[in-house]
């Protein structure tokens, strides 16, 4: 029996990826917890914690300590984890695979870790809010990132075929790119929206607030006419059925946590004070339930990005799989294979 180039590609590479994914998206939990608690300060210096090393800092102290104390850490050594499968990825795809573009890639993947755990750290020596928005802009980036890593490294894309009906996948790839790049967009507002300074005058959060709504209608608009897309012309093409099936249920749980964080943040909307449960309703700052209502509302945006790019990724595959069977593939595409 012949043994293809395909068979001898080692499967470490995507296994570091799908790692790197699982501890990157708690990173983004405890993260949206550090600035709904606003305890991006628990901690003083950096990147040491109150003089310790950061792995050997007292285990007691941080489990029994303060809560903020104990989710700022808890950040930097999820972050150093994030750091570390990240090394093992590089190293694995430089070790491991023959395609020149993923071995570029997980260059980028440690330049980007690196530059994002040097940006927290420098959020905590300068104190400034700008710095923590930059933070929190690239940390869903990172994410989806990583998520790209694992879905290019998989055994699927490289066994991955052209679809029949080519010209509805083409809808299917524009429309899941600027799916992508408005959650991408509803992200950075919301990262505005979260970091608004305590003096900021009404009319700021006001214009924020709109803008930030106005793109949730936008994305969640494009969301269901991908979804009906590919519906109507991929039905049969599973990887592309099931993310976008994923995607839906994303949004519809995102939108009820946006409300659900209005709610437990300034209360019932005026127009609904004629319900009793509503007028009734007192809103606790710093609550659990409004704590973690809001950083969950913040991670599922992360998701719906990655999804997005995961779609994305994929009609983007078919679509080349399909022009290479026709003589048109692309350089890009032929590095990536």
């Amino acid at each position: 029996m012949n043994t293809t180039p395909l068979e001898l590609e080692s499967v470490w590479p995507h296994r570091w990826a799908v790692a790197l994914v699982c501890a990157t998206f708690p990173l983004i939990w405890v993260g949206g917890l550090v600035t709904t608690y606003d305890a991006g300060m628990a901690v003083p210096d950096w990147p040491d914690t109150y003089g310790y090393n950061l792995f050997l800092y007292p285990w007691q102290t941080w489990v029994y300590g303060p809560f903020g104390l104990f989710i700022e850490h808890g950040h930097r050594l999820l972050g150093s984890l994030s750091g570390m499968l990240t090394i093992a990825f590089l190293i694995s795809a430089w070790w491991c695979q023959r395609r020149g573009l993923v071995r570029w890639l997980a260059v980028v993947a440690l330049a980007a870790v690196i530059c994002q755990g040097a940006l927290g750290g420098m959020r905590v020596i300068e104190d400034k809010v700008q710095l923590a928005k930059i933070h929190g802009c690239v940390g869903p980036a990172f994410f989806a990132f990583a998520v790209a890593l694992a879905v290019i490294t998989s055994r699927r894309w490289q066994d991955a075929d052209g679809v029949q009906n080519r010209a509805g996948l083409g809808k299917v790839e524009r429309l899941a790119i600027v799916t992508t790049f408005l959650a991408y967009c509803q992200l950075v507002l919301g990262s505005q929206l979260r970091h608004l300074p305590a003096g900021s005058a009404p009319g700021d959060f006001r214009v924020a607030l709109v803008f930030h709504l106005a793109i949730a209608a936008a994305l969640v608009v494009h969301i269901f006419l991908l979804a009906f897309q590919v519906f109507r012309t991929q039905r049969d093409e599973w990887s592309l059925v099931r993310p976008t099936t994923g995607l839906v249920a994303l949004v519809l749980v995102e939108v009820g946590l946006g409300a659900a964080t209005w709610v437990t943040k300034y209360g019932w909307p005026s127009w609904m004070a004629d319900y009793l449960w509503a007028a009734d309703y007192v809103v606790h700052e710093g609550s659990r339930l409004q704590a973690w209502v809001t950083t969950a509302h913040v991670a599922m945006g992360s998701m719906i990005l990655a999804s997005s790019l995961l779609v994305a990724l994929r009609s983007v595959r078919f679509a080349w799989r399909g022009s290479r069977a026709a003589g048109q593939g692309s350089w890009l595409m032929e590095a990536a294979r």
